[in-house]
């Protein structure tokens, strides 16, 4: 998220780009974008750029013509306009070709030139706003880098304020105290005077003036030892100096605009130099927890008593495969039923090789089929109990005169109910 510095940046930005460009006719806006319409149209006018915080001025002025009898045309901006942006999580400026527009330029400043050049405030995550005849957010407090001196004793002078009764980590992201002051530089501020990112913010700035009598003196500085050494040897090498925190409030940020922010030019985007001057923030060896407001607080050593008791280190995300990725076209319902008939193929030829093939069936005898029960499966069958049964059958069809099989079953069956 863009903090104090990078919002500054953008407006030196803005201004190296646009210095004498003349921008004419409307400010156009993107037609996805919420923000609202810029009733500004004009001929000829110029654009210059402040900051103060986390808000950035554009100022639009038109160019007065060489002939004083010469009125500015019906519906034509004659006075200047104030833009007041806000940049969200990732808006910036940018100055490209028309052809060259990028894809999230949500407000757009044409110029005069052939070809046509335009001023574009970017914003792909459409966190970001602007408010167009506006002024400072009001809400805000002063600036930490250009209004030293207010912001200073807008604290000192309010501790007694509940804001402050909260942890220090999480009042340092209150803009209407520390305007400026974001997630990466409340993390290097607390690092470097090795202040406990959950204490009572009261606790850590009282007894600190509302003047800064060492203003021009160098920040605090923390030397840390190679971790390879033992813990008491590196005790002694640690050598950490009392440091004001509104001081480095106030430097800290300074420190990052002369490295030139987090790679804000958009043309070349180099993080590297910032990288290398991160000591705290996403470096390796740090510890990170979740406050309560659910931002990712990083640190070194115990993080203090305020710190949320279920709270855990946010652990990267890992995309894991869905069986159903919800992707209800014409496309993806062809593919699902050719995989989903494929299966139910192979299935089915599963089931065939397991069964008992036709011909082996046909080519059993009759007594075989005979013996087999409704299912299909031989019945099982008592061997003594079947031989008894074969020696009587023969006893009697001895005894029995050669008649057809038909007639001496009959007689049977009528001798039977008299021999009871």
């Amino acid at each position: 998220m863009p903090e104090g510095p990078e919002l500054h940046l953008a407006s030196l930005y803005v201004n190296k780009m646009c210095n004498g460009v003349v921008f004419t006719g409307p400010v156009r806006k993107s037609e996805v974008s919420k923000s609202p319409d810029v009733p500004f149209t004009c001929e000829a006018y110029r654009i210059t750029a402040t900051s103060r915080g986390k808000e950035v001025k554009l100022t639009l002025t038109p160019m007065k013509s060489d002939d004083p009898k010469r009125k500015a045309k019906k519906g034509q901006a004659d006075q200047p306009m104030d833009i007041i942006f806000r940049f969200g999580m990732s808006g910036y400026f940018r100055f490209t070709t028309e052809d060259e527009l990028p894809k999230h330029a949500h407000l757009r400043f044409y110029s005069t030139e052939k070809p046509c050049r335009v001023l574009s405030y970017v914003d792909a995550r459409r966190f970001g706003s602007w408010q167009h005849s506006g002024t400072w957010q009001p809400s805000r407090g002063p600036c930490i880098m250009f209004e030293y001196k207010r912001f200073r004793e807008n604290v000192v002078s309010n501790l007694s304020d509940r804001a402050f009764d909260r942890p220090i980590c999480e009042v340092l992201l209150n803009q209407k105290y520390f305007n400026g002051i974001g997630n990466y530089l409340r993390a290097e501020i607390l690092f470097r005077l090795n202040i406990p990112p959950f204490v009572a913010a009261r606790t850590v700035l009282e007894g600190l003036e509302s003047e800064d009598f060492c203003e021009n003196e160098k920040p605090a500085k923390n030397e840390i030892a190679d971790t390879k050494t033992s813990d008491r040897a590196e005790q002694k090498r640690v050598k950490e100096e009392t440091g004001d925190l509104l001081r480095l409030c106030h430097t800290v940020p300074l420190e990052v605009v002369s490295l030139g922010g987090k790679g804000y030019d958009p043309e070349k985007a180099d993080y590297s130099d910032f990288q290398a001057w991160l000591q705290c923030y996403y470096v390796d060896g740090m510890k990170s927890i979740r406050d309560h407001n659910g931002r990712t607080m990083w640190f070194k050593g115990d993080p203090g008593p305020m710190a949320p008791k279920d709270s855990k280190s946010p652990k990267a995300k890992k995309r894991t495969k869905k069986e159903d990725d919800h992707d209800y076209t014409d496309k993806k319902r062809v593919v699902k039923s050719r995989s989903a008939t494929s299966t139910k193929k192979k299935a089915a030829k599963q089931e065939a090789v397991t069964k008992t093939p036709k011909r082996e069936k046909d080519a059993c005898p009759k007594e075989a089929k005979s013996k087999r029960g409704k299912t299909g499966k031989p019945l099982k069958v008592n061997t003594a109990e079947h031989e008894n049964r074969s020696t009587t059958r023969r006893k009697r069809s001895g005894n029995a005169e050669p008649t057809a099989a038909g007639g001496l079953r009959r007689s049977r069956r009528g001798t039977r109910p008299n021999g009871k």
